[in-house]
């Protein structure tokens, strides 16, 4: 059955994409993934003895995910950056969790879901009283 390409993932699957390429495949200017690099440490393509960016799988997939999450979901760069840090804690925790709890793993991880919506909504009323600060302000 021949693989079918979608609008969020790139057609050729090979080691290191330049990021021309890269820009074509996710409908990006080369100046955002440059940007984007500087604002998401998770995003690190490597760079060749020459200076090029080579983008692995993975950072392609990296960027795949910030452009649903700024564009589709209407994210702020901050925001984005919070949710991917969170997402991944919570994947290595609520893993950790269940391998050394057990049984009791869902538990263990629904109760570091809590604990991370609680942070989120303490970001966001620390977030919300900035911005009333500087209204006050003017």
């Amino acid at each position: 059955m021949p693989s079918t390409a979608t609008a969020t993932q790139p057609t050729i699957e090979k080691d290191f994409y330049r990021i021309g390429e890269v820009s074509r495949l996710t409908a990006l200017k080369p100046f955002v993934l440059r940007y984007w690099e500087t604002e998401f440490p998770m995003l690190e393509p490597v760079k060749s003895s020459s200076g090029h960016r080579l983008y692995r799988q993975e950072d392609v997939e990296m960027v795949l995910r910030i452009k649903r999450l700024l564009y589709d979901e209407g994210f702020t760069i901050a925001g984005a950056r919070r949710h991917l840090r969170e997402q991944n804690g919570e994947v290595e925790s609520s893993g950790a969790a269940g391998a050394s709890v057990g049984s009791t793993g869902a538990a263990a991880a629904e109760g570091v879901g809590q604990l991370l919506s609680r942070k989120m909504l303490l970001d966001l009323r620390d977030t919300l009283r900035a911005f009333l600060t500087l209204l006050e302000r003017k």
